[in-house]
Parts: C-alpha cells; sequence; structure tokens
C-alpha cells in the first residue's frame, strides 16, 4: 500500500479531516498527518519543521507561507494548487455575549473592551498584531496573547482564559466551547488561501498528486463550506 506524509496547519484541518478517510478508502493510499504552522516563529512552523529534517510529500498552509517555501525551494514548481479560502474571523467563550463588530469601530470598541485577547501567531496573528491594531490605533489598549497554533488560541478561548479570539473562519467554526461570532468587516479583512503542494524529493509524486486532486475536487465543496470556508473554484 501505497504511503503518504502530510504537514498540515490549522485553517485547512477541517475540511481535511472530513475527507481524508474517504480518499484512503477509495485509493487505498495510507496517509500520516502531521502538523505544523503556515508562518510564524519557533520549531512547530511547518518552514523550521522541514528545515530541521522532518520529512513530508505534500504540505498544505496558507499561500503565505507556501511562498516562502517557493522561495526557499522546497516546493516541486507548479505542483502547488489553492484549496479554499477562509475570512478573519472572531470568537467568544461559549455562552459569552456576542459583541457587536459590523464595523470597523464596532469591532475596535469590543476589542479594547475585552480584558484579553488571543491571536495565533501565525499568518494571521501576523497581520493582526504588526499590521491592523496598529493602523486602528488600538495596539497599545490591548491584552494580546500570542499562541504558536491556532488551535492553541482556540483552547485558550474555551477555557476562558481570553475573552476574544481573532483568526481564520476555519479554526473557530465547530470548536466545542467556542461561540463563532462572524467575519471581521471588509475594509479590514484579510482573506486567507490555503494551498497545497508537493515538496521537493518527494518519494511518492504520484501519490501526492492524487490527494491534491481529491482535495480540489468538486466533493470538497460540502467539508469546506461547513468549516466555514468557501472554495476556490
Amino acid at each position: 500500500m501505497a504511503q503518504l506524509e502530510v504537514m498540515i496547519s490549522g485553517g485547512f484541518s477541517g475540511p481535511y479531516n472530513q475527507m481524508l478517510p474517504a480518499f484512503e478508502q477509495v485509493t487505498g493510499i495510507k496517509v500520516v498527518t502531521k502538523s505544523g504552522a503556515s508562518q510564524g516563529s519557533g520549531p512547530k512552523t511547518i518552514k523550521a519543521q522541514l528545515a530541521a529534517g522532518a520529512t513530508a510529500d505534500v504540505v498544505i498552509l496558507s499561500r503565505e507561507g507556501l511562498e516562502e517555501l517557493m522561495t526557499q525551494n522546497k516546493i516541486i514548481p507548479n505542483s502547488d494548487v489553492d484549496l479554499a479560502r477562509a475570512p478573519l474571523g472572531l470568537a467568544v467563550p461559549v455562552g459569552n455575549p456576542k459583541p457587536d463588530i459590523s464595523t470597523t469601530k464596532a469591532f475596535s470598541t469590543a476589542l479594547v473592551k475585552a480584558k484579553k485577547i488571543v491571536v495565533p501567531g501565525s499568518t494571521s496573528g501576523i497581520y493582526l498584531t504588526e499590521e491592523l491594531f496598529p493602523r486602528l490605533g488600538i495596539k497599545n489598549q490591548l491584552t494580546v496573547q500570542v499562541t504558536e497554533r491556532g488551535s492553541q488560541a482556540t483552547a485558550v478561548l474555551a477555557a476562558r482564559e481570553a475573552n476574544i479570539a481573532v483568526q481564520p473562519s476555519s479554526e473557530l467554526v465547530n470548536i466545542p466551547g467556542v461561540d463563532y461570532v462572524g467575519a471581521l468587516p471588509s475594509d479590514i479583512q484579510l482573506i486567507q488561501t490555503f494551498a497545497a503542494a508537493i515538496v521537493v524529493n518527494s518519494p511518492n509524486q504520484t501519490a501526492a498528486k492524487k490527494l491534491i486532486q481529491y482535495l480540489s475536487s468538486p466533493s470538497a465543496a460540502e467539508p469546506i463550506k461547513h468549516s466555514g470556508m468557501n472554495a476556490v473554484r
């Protein structure tokens, strides 16, 4: 039986986990799944793990993170395929009042009123802490915890150790202990595209292509929608 190693960030994990059993059953290809952040610092990013010698046939992560890997010649040219797009969203601990975030002003007010905010340290967190919060003029009014992974951010929120989480919608829906409020207003929105690509020197390129084709096929539309994302095509 053919075997694949996949390294995936949290953004596309929902659709991926829903679709993987059927892919393995239909193709007879066994998939070993590893986890890593799209971007950021520390040893848990996909870039850092590959640099340290971790193996993978396919990577699935934000376009921003994938571009870094392509610049480092870690990806087979023209093997990359966009899978889905996810807007940034906001969530609160389950049962807490849902703030108004329908406008940029309302969103800013909600963040300032929150005693503590949690964001992931990957693509979305970099945008929020280095670009958006300073642009809104509220950076110095916020207490922000940055976690390495999106799943860690939602765990902090679910444990009521923060009052608001801001990260890709796909990391906030269907999460126990978390109530998804909605997407950020369009004028401050960051739409993240999650893509798959084949890693240079993969010994399983044929199987890797089959997986990417499956994840980008029409059958992915419903799992993508269920995970709070939008299909690319």
